[in-house]
């Protein structure tokens, strides 16, 4: 860590509850941001699509403790 980064994490600790979560949500709405920039726009229609699907339930949504139970058998299999 850098020592700006250390200043400015200090500082940023000093902050009431409510101005450090609001500058929580901007760095990881600044980091997500970033990573977007990154994605093709088939990627970001392929993703729209899936929210989409999962918001109207047309997807089907299996808890993770099935997926994973299913993948440690077909693991066990191998």
């Amino acid at each position: 860590m850098t020592a700006a980064f250390e200043t400015v994490l200090q500082n940023a600790l000093l902050l009431p509850v409510e101005d450090r979560s609001r500058m929580a949500a901007c760095l990881i709405e600044s980091v997500d941001a970033a990573d977007d920039a990154e994605l093709s726009p088939a990627w970001c229609a392929e993703i729209d699509r899936r929210i989409e699907a999962a918001r109207s339930g047309a997807s089907r949504r299996i808890p993770h403790a099935e997926v994973m139970s299913e993948a440690h058998q077909l693991l066990a299999q191998l």
